[in-house]
């Protein structure tokens, strides 16, 4: 029987205010569509997962979780995941600002 799939992951969006978060923030919505991407060359976390809104880095995943979804990002797994937007919280300091829910699709 097909889902739409499961939550895998629920968190904030890191480094969203050293990126094109900002700019983005009045064009986000809870229920946006995200996309992952590995960034391998990523001199700071070679196992860096980005998330973008359309064609605009807006931030990354946290730390502590990119290491799972990178190596299967990385591998060329990239329909694997949905993400959107699930919280904005504009009050909030900028690293808080936006939650992100990351689902793992139904491919049956």
């Amino acid at each position: 029987m097909y889902e739409r799939g499961r939550v895998y992951l629920s968190c904030h969006l890191a480094g969203f205010a050293h990126w094109d978060g900002i700019e983005a923030f009045n064009e986000l919505a809870v229920g946006v569509r995200l996309s992952l991407r590995a960034e391998p060359d990523n001199p700071y976390d070679p196992e860096a997962v980005a998330m973008y809104y359309a064609d605009r880095k807006i931030g990354y995943l946290p730390r502590k979780h990119a290491g799972r979804f990178f190596q299967l990002l990385y591998y060329g797994h990239v329909n694997l995941f949905e993400a959107f937007v699930n919280r904005i919280s504009p009050d909030n300091y900028p690293e808080g600002q936006i939650g992100i829910v990351v689902k793992v699709r139904d491919a049956r």
